[in-house]
């Protein structure tokens, strides 16, 4: 009986530990609060259903990314959570200091919501989480091939979202393959 007890703390304490930054990810992912929610929640129960089964603990934050990512582009696929963007963006606040830095971060976050589900998985995994593109692959249970494809696809419509002022000060990376991570300032 004790087994079980130490489960549930041990699950608790991960839990406590990582739900915040998994919240976070989840919010790049999908754009809204309350749908980032849901998707920690989703993830952290599956996690939950697989405690026993995870054989290394130290595999848990990959094993709830990749619970989060794959709720996150499933969800995208249901017909009723199509949303329409709107022409335009509301007011932001006022440039100058960590007003301008929280301007560029609305902004970005505005643009990547426009990105297609599957494009937006993997700019988030490579700029936000820091994975590289093979991690990116076995996270997404895709090819190489396809995360760098998918990157440069989701940088460029990044670009023509955001427009050429990003370019000069560096918040995109520049090359598809490169590892510069300026976008992760989101």
């Amino acid at each position: 009986m004790t087994g079980a007890t130490d489960d549930e703390h041990e699950f608790g304490e991960y839990f406590a530990a990582r739900y915040d930054r998994v919240r976070r990810v989840a919010y790049l992912m999908c754009g809204d609060w309350h749908r980032a929610d849901d998707l920690a929640q989703a993830a952290f129960i599956r996690l939950a259903r697989s405690w026993q089964s995870v054989h290394s603990h130290n595999a848990l934050d990959s094993f709830v990314r990749t619970c989060l990512i794959r709720a996150a582009v499933d969800e995208s696929r249901r017909p009723w959570r199509r949303e329409r963007a709107v022409p335009a963006l509301p007011d932001i606040a006022g440039v100058g200091g960590d007003d301008e830095a929280s301007a560029r971060r609305l902004l970005i976050s505005a643009a990547l919501q426009q990105v297609p589900a599957r494009q937006r998985a993997v700019l988030v995994c490579r700029f936000y989480e820091d994975l590289d593109v093979a991690e990116t692959a076995a996270t997404l249970k895709c090819s190489t091939g396809t995360v760098k494809s998918q990157t440069a696809r989701g940088l460029a419509t990044l670009r023509r979202l955001l427009g050429e002022a990003f370019d000069t000060v560096g918040a995109l990376p520049t090359a598809p393959g490169s590892d510069a991570k300026g976008a992760a300032d989101v």
